[in-house]
Formats: C-alpha cells, structure tokens, sequence
C-alpha cells in the first residue's frame, strides 16, 4: 500500500523523503563478553558502537539518532560521536532496564513529527548503509519492515531436551536490524507492550502483537550481532575481506 506523506524532510541537495529518526539499543549488560562492554570494544581499530552510529550516519533516509545507553557510558558515547564524526543530530538517552524499555524510552526522545521509526541494535556494527536504506525503503511502503536472511541450520522445537517437532527450514528466517516502522504504530506498540510487563525479543514482536503485517527485505549474512568474542573475530574477518575486496 503506497502512502502520502506530510512529513517530509530533506537536506540541501537531497530529495526529500519521510523523516526518519534511528534508535540504536545500546544499554545492554554485555553478558557473555567476560566482563567487557562490548560497545565499546575496539573492532579492527574503531569501537563496535562507533562503526554502528558511522554506518546510519551514511544511510541516506536515516536523520537523526537517539542512543540508549547505561548511566556509565553517557560520556563514553558522546565523545565517540565527536571523535569519529558523526554529522546527523544525536540524542544519547538513559536506557531502561530491558531492551524494550530503553527502546520505548528512546522512543519518547525521538522528534515529535518523525514520520518512521528505525530500531537498531548498537551491537551491529557491519549493517551497510544500502542496507539500512532498503528497510527503510520497504516500510515507506507496508509501515513495518525487518531485514532477514535464511536460516542455514536445521531448528528443532524441544521440551526438556527432547525433540518434539523439525519446522521447515523453507519457511524460517533470522531476523536482523534496523527494524524499521511507522512511528505511531511503534508507538501504540511499545505502549501497549509495556502496559502489559510483555518481554519481546524483538521490535517486529510488538508490532505482530497489534495484528500487524511486517514485510522483510534482504538481510545479509554480514550483518552479525556482536554477542561473544568468538563473533569479535567474525566481525574483524568480515571487515578485513571488505577492505580487501576492490
């Protein structure tokens, strides 16, 4: 379903296009990094949270970022926007106990008439701008968009260690972010989620609840979550192969 805008924003020299404003969860505790944050890892040089806000600030329909993040590390964010350039306004907000509480309160920081809303894990450092485009490109035109790619493995649904049931890998897909909506619609979303003490793992979760169609575009394969070491070295290999791709 095509939409009429009347929010619309441009830059000089850009065409103009539905303002957009980016929340990047960026409060979690870094569990299972022995201890780290893993924000603020260094990745092939620049800090994970620092390549993540550079790759939205490259993304053409992103305008502006609202960062969620733990008390400890509000400094630590502000000088890594100074420090590696970041152009496009940046709000860096106190995060909330769960992701989807630092989202919603992330949220209500974002600019009134933002026509979108795109969420993004700050721990996604390699999501392309074309990619983030993409999303945003989709939602312009459903309202409610996720990238995912395939799932490779063979799922299995189990109850205590046992097998009750093998899905068809067919129909499963790995949803990645930015997920990326209407504004009002995650607004109602996220509300209505918290009203009720829900734990979603995603944003595309609360959308859903609402009987919400989400449309997915391509992912790619590229685009990991920073969870781990293990995926700190996946990550500095992905990056060494892009700088050495032509």
């Amino acid at each position: 379903m095509l939409k009429v805008f009347s929010k619309l924003f441009h830059r000089d020299g850009e065409e103009a296009h539905p303002f957009c404003s980016a929340i990047v969860a960026a409060a979690g505790s870094s569990s299972r990094m022995e201890g780290e944050n893993k924000l603020l890892l260094p990745l092939e040089g620049i800090p994970v949270l620092a390549r993540t806000l550079m790759a939205l600030d490259n993304a053409r329909l992103v305008d502006e970022m609202v960062v969620a993040v733990r008390e400890a590390d509000l400094l630590a964010v502000a000088d890594l926007c100074k420090i590696y350039g970041v152009s496009k306004p940046v709000k860096i907000v106190l995060g909330g106990q769960t992701r989807l509480e630092s989202v919603y309160l992330a949220s209500l920081e974002c600019r009134r008439d933002a026509a979108f809303l795109a969420v993004h894990d700050g721990a996604r450092p390699l999501a392309e701008p074309e990619l983030i485009d993409r999303v945003i490109e989709l939602a312009h035109r459903s309202n409610a968009a996720a990238p995912a790619v395939p799932v490779k493995d063979t799922i299995k649904i189990v109850q205590n260690n046992v097998v009750l049931s093998t899905p068809d890998r067919d129909g499963l897909r790995a949803i990645q972010t930015p997920q990326v909506f209407d504004a009002a619609l995650l607004g109602g979303a996220l509300k209505l989620a918290m009203d009720e003490g829900a734990a979603y793992s995603d944003d595309c979760a609360a959308v859903e609840r609402l009987g919400k169609d989400v449309y997915l575009a391509e992912g790619s394969l590229e685009n990991i979550k920073i969870t781990t070491p293990e995926d700190m070295l996946l990550a500095s290999a992905i990056l060494q192969r892009r700088e050495e791709q032509p």
